[in-house]
């Protein structure tokens, strides 16, 4: 089960943030991700990201140790880590968050919104979905360029986003 969400909230210390959000996904038996929102077009974007990265691990074709650090790959379209965090990872400071968690290959998961209550709750967070509505702009700090937005019709850009997700299993 795969569940996305958006929230907002300031992060002090993002070291300590990331071991905190470690450990509830321990004590959960869930795998949690959390992605800056300013660079995720649409739930559908880390969707994607997510049943391609949990394929990977079925099929034996994982890049990392990690189901979350998979997600993190195929939600940036980069292979290399470092440059996934450059992308795709959050700042310190006030941020918009996209949260997604996977009940590790179960269909019933466990996501419950009791537990993405409590994780909000945790961290100071309000849950604000709007902040995964991507734009243009969006588009850009991804990587999309010009040329390619002029390429599909304004109904069709979050393909971009999709396209790039799954060129990630192209480019390994």
């Amino acid at each position: 089960m795969i569940k996305v969400i958006g929230a907002k909230g300031n992060i002090q210390d993002i070291d300590l943030f990331f071991k905190q959000i470690l450990n509830l996904s321990k004590e959960y038996k869930i795998v949690i991700q959390v992605i800056n929102a300013d660079v995720v077009y649409g739930k559908n974007h880390l969707i994607s990201a997510s049943q391609h990265a949990m394929r990977a691990f079925k099929q034996k074709e994982n890049s990392t140790n990690s189901l979350a650090m998979e997600i993190l790959l195929y939600a940036s379209g980069e292979r290399q880590i470092q440059r996934a965090i450059q992308k795709v990872g959050i700042k310190k400071g006030n941020v918009n968050i996209a949260l997604v968690f996977v009940d590790e290959f179960q269909e019933n998961g466990k996501v419950s919104d009791t537990i993405v209550g409590k994780i909000l709750e945790n961290f100071k967070l309000t849950r604000e979905d709007k902040v995964l509505e991507g734009d243009i702009k969006t588009l850009r700090k991804f990587g999309i360029t010009k040329q390619e937005l002029m390429t599909v019709p304004k109904n069709k850009h979050r393909n971009l986003i999709l396209e790039k997700v799954a060129m990630v299993d192209v480019i390994k």
